[in-house]
């Protein structure tokens, strides 16, 4: 695995961005300052999990609970940088087993809730966990028998979280139950966990090729959980409502600065829209995070947030596909609530567009601050704490013109070093100057005189070629996204003899009034889009796919369409 120069290292420590704190310094600081303060709460419908009732625990109980659960770890030999992956979903449990992990030194390698042997055994064969924990039963599934036959030929143990648990695995409840928290505080003190110590092995989404593991250290997260922090304006004390299992960053950015500013931290899933927004409600949520699509069918219906009260909320964050300006400034209007336009990824790059920095609502849905550049400064740290460039793929030559569509590239404190048992694709994900290839074209943009944003302009992959012009799918679906009689949309390129790509809308109707393609069409052209981006065909779907982060996977999209058309 590539590391960051010891001179890099050695600046960033100078000027603050590493420190030698870990994630457990923030959580026992908060056990003791804020012990009785409410701390972590179960989603609302949990007995839908696993039929167990809700539980809320103070920071006191958070942290006597995580000295438990290390010491069952410790108990049964796991040590300081083994591996260990969970299956589990969003609840209290699985929150304090990632912070016992981080208290004795163990790295976790969690996988959503949905994975089979198939996307299993690649992540069990390239991690080599000495555990892995999850439900004996979930969602309908055996997940008990599965990990049972993955276990056969390999090193590892199967524990069973919420009891259940059959012949040849570990009844995990039982043990923490038996477990002496002493054991763990002794194990901190005679092996100390570092800042600079693995932590998480998250995947990336796999959207192009196989998942890659994505290993990130303690100070990477402290430094995430600064950046998410100053982009939301979280404040001492919110409280947070993170409806995602804790698997990549966008979700356990959500633990990050609700450690740093010792709030509350209130857990959801499976999600479910009315559960969410009583959630908002009933706990007095400060802010939250949840995809474009779901924030446009909210606005579209209003009726859905009917009873509910929503002025806790000062904002949301949003990214994983673009913005569109009428969601943000609807929500503005008439909720009083801030949408905050957030791109990032596992592998640490960030950039963000909130009120502070874009306070235009417009600008907002398609511009990011140029943070990272010479010469051009902005409000507060993560400026400082990342580098960026445009670079022209084909060519390597660095872009600084507006206007030409170039790759973004990232280095800083808060990027990964290469990933995990990989360093062919390691090699291949950074440039001659250390910045990691996002993949991800975007564009520099003008603005009062300066060169000061980036526009995101879509996938390098992504791009629909037509008759050799370039077209992004990105604008596309983010124009699509607001027709009124369309619930989400995404386009994609489909095969042409003649001009080698042409453009297909899948579009899923929000009622029983669906455009046809010269209504779509017109309606685009209104919206000022150029014709040769116009859609020369339209495909009724019932729902666009999506990974976990909730992308529109454009590859399985793709076959969706072609499928339909063929089956004519």
């Amino acid at each position: 695995m590539l590391l960051l120069a010891e001179e890099r290292a050695a600046e960033y420590r100078a000027k603050g961005w590493w420190t030698d704190e870990t994630i457990d310094d923030l959580l026992q600081r908060n056990r003791v300052e804020l012990a009785d303060q409410l701390a972590l709460v179960d989603p609302a419908n949990r007995g839908v999990l696993d039929g167990k009732p809700p539980r809320r625990l103070s920071w006191h109980d958070v942290g006597d609970e995580v000295d438990k659960t290390a010491a069952a770890l410790l108990s049964i030999g796991l040590r300081k940088g083994d591996v260990v992956t969970y299956q589990t979903p969003n609840c209290v449990e699985t929150v304090i087993l990632a912070l016992a992990c981080a208290r004795i030194g163990l790295v976790i390698s969690p996988v959503v809730t949905a994975y089979r042997h198939h996307e299993l055994n690649y992540v069990l064969d390239t991690v080599k966990p000495k555990a892995v924990i999850t439900l004996a039963h979930f969602a309908k599934h055996d997940h008990a028998a599965m990990m049972l036959k993955l276990k056969e030929g390999r090193d590892l143990q199967v524990l069973i979280l919420g009891g259940n648990a059959p012949e040849g695995t570990i009844d995990f409840d039982a043990l923490i139950a038996g477990a002496n928290p002493d054991n763990a505080k002794g194990y901190v003190k005679a092996e100390p966990v570092s800042a600079d110590d693995l932590f998480t092995i998250f995947w990336t989404s796999g959207t192009e090729s196989r998942p890659k593991g994505v290993p990130r250290e303690h100070r990477l997260w402290i430094v995430n959980g600064r950046i998410v922090s100053e982009a939301a304006e979280i404040r001492k004390g919110d409280v947070l409502l993170n409806p995602f299992p804790l698997v990549n960053i966008g979700s356990f950015g959500m633990v990050m600065p609700w450690l740093l500013h010792g709030g509350r931290l209130v857990l959801h899933h499976p999600f479910d829209l009315k559960v969410y927004l009583k959630q908002i409600d009933d706990e007095k949520v400060n802010y939250t995070i949840a995809a474009p699509a779901i924030l446009n069918n909210v606005l579209k219906s209003p009726a859905l947030v009917e009873g509910i009260d929503l002025s806790s909320l000062r904002a949301i964050g949003s990214g994983s596909a673009p913005l569109s300006p009428w969601m943000i400034e609807g929500y503005a209007e008439q909720y009083g609530i801030e949408i905050c336009n957030m791109y990032g990824s596992n592998e640490g790059a960030t950039l963000f567009s909130g009120p502070a920095h874009v306070p235009n609502h417009s600008d907002r849905a398609r511009y990011f601050p140029r943070m990272g550049v010479d010469g051009i400064d902005w409000q507060g740290e993560t400026a400082n704490m990342i580098q960026t460039r445009l670079v022209d793929p084909e060519t390597e030559e660095e872009i600084t013109t507006p206007g030409i569509a170039g790759e973004m590239r990232f280095q800083g404190a808060s990027t990964f070093s290469g990933y995990f048992g990989a360093p062919e694709l390691t090699e291949r994900a950074f440039d001659d100057k250390g910045y990691y290839k996002t993949g991800d074209l975007f564009e520099i943009v003008s603005g009062d005189g300066e060169a000061r944003f980036y526009r995101f302009v879509g996938r390098c992959k992504d791009i629909i070629v037509r008759g050799g012009v370039n077209i992004s799918p990105a604008e596309l679906d983010d124009l699509l996204t607001a027709h009124p009689a369309l619930q989400e949309a995404a386009v994609v390129g489909m095969p042409d003899d003649v001009l080698g790509e042409r453009v297909c809308a899948a579009v899923v109707p929000l009622g029983d009034d669906v455009p046809d393609l010269p209504s779509l069409n017109a309606w685009l052209k209104e919206q000022g889009l150029a014709v040769f981006k116009l859609p020369e065909r339209m495909e009724v779907v019932t729902s666009l796919p999506r990974n976990a982060m909730n992308k529109v996977v454009r590859r399985e999209l793709f076959d969706q369409v072609m499928s339909q058309i063929k089956a004519r």
